[in-house]
């Protein structure tokens, strides 16, 4: 059964575009029947980019994440485990304060996180949402976890012979966002004269403060509009 699933995954990746990585969360929503999907890559235990996003929700599910520092895909990478909140609306969802309330507004009513990795090496993480509250059934929970292998293991074979300090081939889909905050993190730490690392934690408490998405104050902050102070 599980060699079926992955046959079809793998031939709807063929169909696609014969590399696999740049589909990965087309597919994934296709293969798992919910509304949407990303995929989120990690680095030293924080979200580093977006890999790829079906929708705009599942986009702003990744930026409110990589806003706020929680939700289900810093979960699922952080402990090694499916995560699933079937109600974000419920009377007892409060797993994410902040996150579930931008998800919510979104659009999504449920949200499910899957570990991205092999053996040792833990790549990020599978993000899915529904438009309706509910769980997954056990077909769509295996073939997600189906999906999330074959995520990390294209994602290896696209940066195994990429430089060590760049991406490989294809794991750029929706970088241009988060090449501005990493372009505003630069600026702000010429700006105040402290670590690039620091400076992504204060755009972070910027937008986190003004409830706004990080991307945006980065936005905001590379066109000038913007200057954080050294006592924000």
């Amino acid at each position: 059964m599980a060699a079926e699933r992955l046959l079809r995954i793998l031939s709807l990746l063929a169909e696609r575009d014969g590399s696999g990585v740049p589909r990965l969360c087309d597919v994934a929503v296709e293969v798992t029947a919910v509304s949407g999907a990303g995929v989120m890559l990690f680095a030293d235990g924080r979200p580093q980019a977006s890999l790829c996003s079906t929708d705009d929700v599942s986009l702003l599910i990744e930026e409110a994440q990589y806003t706020l520092g929680e939700g289900p895909c810093v979960d699922a990478h952080r402990l090694g485990q499916v995560i699933s909140e079937p109600d974000l609306g419920g009377a007892n969802c409060a797993r994410w304060a902040a996150f579930s309330r931008e998800a919510f507004d979104a659009g999504a009513r449920a949200v499910f996180g899957y570990p991205i990795r092999l053996g040792a090496a833990r790549l990020g993480a599978l993000n899915l949402y529904r438009d309706q509250p509910g769980a997954l059934s056990d077909d769509q929970h295996i073939d997600a976890l189906v999906m999330a292998d074959v995520a990390a293991r294209a994602i290896l074979t696209a940066q195994v012979e990429a430089a060590s300090d760049h991406l490989g081939a294809g794991l750029d889909g929706d970088m241009n966002l988060w090449a501005i905050v990493h372009q505003a993190a630069g600026m702000v730490s010429v700006q105040l004269a402290i670590p690039v690392a620091d400076a992504l934690v204060r755009l972070r408490a910027h937008a986190f403060a003004t409830d706004r998405l990080v991307a945006h104050v980065a936005l905001d902050v590379v066109e000038r509009r913007l200057r954080l102070d050294i006592d924000e």
